[in-house]
C-alpha cells in the first residue's frame, strides 16, 4: 500500500465520483457536479451563483447571443423573464430577428450541416449550421419589419431599447406565445441589442432608407447611458452571459460610462458566462483566465465563474434546475421596477 501524501492546504477536497441513482432532478444533478471538475463543476458553480443572485438585492442582467432561438431556446427565454430570473435583457440583433420570425407565427426546421449548399438554395432554404428556414419567409419578416418602422417618427433617433419595448407590444398584438419580446413587453423589463448594424435585423430597416421612404435612426448611445443609469441606480448588479462577449462588452462600456456619472458605482458582484468562445479562438479548457480587471472595477466579493459550454446544452440545465432549487428566492424576491417609454425610469429594489 502505498504510503499517505504528505498534508497539503491545496490536497483538502478529492474529487467525488458521480453515482447512478434514481434521481431524476436536474437541481440534483448539478449539486453531485459541485464534487466533481472541470465544466462540470463550473456549471454546477453557475448554478449556485444565480441562486446567489436570486436571494440578493440584485439587479440580473441577462446576455444572449448567438442562434439560439433558432436552436430552441425561445421558451426557455420568454420563462425566464416572465416569471423574473432576469431584469434586464442585453442581446444581439440575430437573436431578435429570429425571435420576430417565430413570433410571426414561422418556423425553423431542424436539417444537416451536410446538405449542399447549392441544394438549399435551389429550395430557397437559409441554413444556420444544422437548422432551416425558408428565406421566403426570412423576406416576409423583413417586410414585417420595414412596415413597422415606417409608422414610426422619423423626426427623431431611437434607443434600440425604446425601439424594442415598442416592437414587443406590436407583437403581443398578433402573436401566439411569448417569446423574447413579448414576455420583456408584458413584464416590463427593457430589452437592449449592441451591435445591431451586423445582424438581419437592419435589412429591412435599411431597405427604407435605401429606396428613401425612410429615415428612422437608432440612437446607440443613448442605450449606453441607459444602461449606465440602471447600473447606478442598483444595489447590487449580477449578469448573466450565454454566448460570445458582444453583450458582457456593452456592459462593461456602460459601467465604465456610469463611473462619469457616480464615481462610487459599485462594480458587478455575480458574473456567469457560458461560452465557447475560449475553445474556439484558442483558449484552453483547463486554465481559464478569470481576469476581474476585464469587468471593470473588480468587486472585492465578486463571484465568477466562466463554464466553457454549448448554451444549448446549460442554458436548459441551468433553468430547469431552478424550477426545482428557486422556489423560495422567487417567492420573496426583490425586483427592480422600470417605466418604458421614451426615456427609461428605474426604480430600485
Amino acid at each position: 500500500m502505498s504510503r499517505k501524501a504528505k498534508a497539503s492546504p491545496y490536497l483538502k477536497r478529492p474529487t467525488d465520483p458521480i453515482e447512478i441513482d434514481r434521481d431524476r432532478s436536474v437541481a440534483g444533478l448539478l449539486a453531485k457536479f459541485e464534487a466533481t471538475s472541470f465544466q462540470a463543476r463550473n456549471l454546477a458553480i453557475a448554478h449556485n451563483i444565480w441562486l446567489n443572485m436570486l436571494d440578493d438585492t440584485c439587479t440580473i442582467v441577462l446576455g444572449l447571443s448567438g442562434p439560439l432561438i433558432p436552436a430552441g431556446m425561445r421558451r426557455l427565454i420568454a420563462w425566464l423573464i416572465r416569471n423574473r430570473y432576469v431584469d434586464v435583457v442585453v442581446t444581439d440583433g440575430l437573436t431578435v430577428f429570429h425571435d420576430i420570425h417565430e413570433s410571426l407565427g414561422r418556423q425553423h426546421y431542424q436539417g444537416s450541416p451536410l446538405t449542399a449548399a447549392s441544394e438549399l438554395q435551389a429550395h430557397r432554404i437559409a441554413r444556420l449550421y444544422d437548422t432551416l428556414l425558408s428565406e421566403e419567409e426570412v423576406q416576409e419578416a423583413d417586410e414585417w419589419l420595414r412596415s413597422f418602422v415606417n409608422m414610426q417618427d422619423m423626426s427623431r433617433p431611437y434607443a434600440t431599447r425604446e425601439f424594442l419595448n415598442l416592437l414587443g407590444h406590436e407583437l403581443s398584438e398578433i402573436a401566439n406565445e411569448d417569446g423574447v419580446l413579448t414576455a420583456a413587453y408584458k413584464a416590463r423589463i427593457p430589452v437592449f441589442c449592441p451591435g445591431v448594424t451586423t445582424s438581419p435585423l437592419v435589412r429591412g430597416i435599411a431597405a427604407g432608407r435605401i429606396d428613401r421612404r425612410s429615415l428612422f435612426l437608432f440612437d446607440v448611445i443613448q442605450d449606453v447611458v441607459e444602461m449606465a443609469h440602471i447600473l447606478v441606480g442598483s444595489t447590487n448588479v449580477g449578469a448573466l452571459y450565454f454566448g460570445s462577449s458582444l453583450c458582457s462588452d456593452f456592459v462593461c462600456q456602460a459601467q465604465a460610462t456610469g463611473t462619469v456619472v457616480n464615481a462610487r458605482l459599485r462594480p458587478l458582484k455575480y458574473v456567469v458566462k457560458v461560452t465557447l468562445d475560449g475553445l474556439l479562438n484558442g483558449g484552453t479548457l483547463l486554465h481559464p483566465v478569470e481576469d476581474a480587471d476585464n469587468w471593470s472595477r473588480a468587486a472585492k466579493e465578486l463571484r465568477l465563474v466562466t463554464a466553457y459550454c454549448d448554451p444549448t446544452i446549460a442554458l436548459p440545465m441551468l433553468v430547469t434546475a431552478l424550477t426545482q432549487s428557486a422556489t423560495r428566492q422567487i417567492k420573496s424576491r426583490r425586483k427592480p421596477t422600470f417605466t418604458l417609454g421614451r426615456d427609461l425610469v428605474m426604480s430600485a429594489a
